[in-house]
C-alpha cells in the first residue's frame, strides 16, 4: 500500500466558520475548536500539514463554566523579575480580557510545535454578537 499526504490548502481556500459561545462550556467548546483549527475534522488530515479552517467564535464572553471555577482558576503570568508572578482568577479575567479565556484554552489544546502559531492565528475571538467577517460568509458550525 502506499502512503498518501494531502498538499497544504493556500490562500483563500480554506473554509469560514463562526460559532456562538453563548452558554457552552469553555472545555468542551476549546477541544472542538482545536479539533476544527488543527484539520482532525477533514477527512485528508495530515499531521504534518497545517489544513485547518478559520473559526469566528462570538458571545466569548458569556462563556461557561462549572463549578467553583470563576473564583478558583486562576490565569498566572511572570514578569521575568524576582517577585513578578501576577495572578488573575477567572472572574477578573472575564472583566479585564473575556477572548483570553477561550484563547488560553484552545492554544493549551493545540499541538506544541512550528504548526501552532499558524493555527492560533485562524481563531477569531469577538466578545459581542457582532464581528467584521461578514465579507468572508463564514458558515454555521453545529458543535
Amino acid at each position: 500500500m502506499k502512503t498518501i499526504f494531502s498538499k497544504q490548502i493556500i490562500g483563500s481556500n480554506r473554509p469560514w466558520y463562526i460559532i456562538d459561545a453563548k452558554g457552552q462550556n469553555l472545555g468542551r467548546l476549546a477541544t472542538k475548536l482545536a479539533r476544527v483549527l488543527s484539520g482532525r475534522d477533514r477527512v485528508d488530515f495530515t499531521q504534518h500539514v497545517d489544513n485547518g479552517a478559520y473559526i469566528v467564535v462570538t458571545n466569548v464572553a458569556d462563556i461557561a463554566v462549572t463549578g467553583t471555577k470563576e473564583s478558583v482558576k486562576m490565569y498566572r503570568s511572570h514578569s521575568q523579575y524576582l517577585g513578578g508572578l501576577k495572578e488573575t482568577n477567572l472572574a477578573n479575567m472575564r472583566k479585564k480580557n473575556p477572548a483570553h479565556i477561550l484563547r488560553h484554552a484552545v492554544l493549551g489544546m493545540l499541538p506544541k510545535n512550528r504548526l501552532q502559531a499558524n493555527m492560533i492565528e485562524r481563531l477569531k475571538l469577538v466578545p459581542t454578537d457582532t464581528h467584521q467577517y461578514e465579507a468572508q460568509k463564514p458558515q454555521a458550525l453545529s458543535l
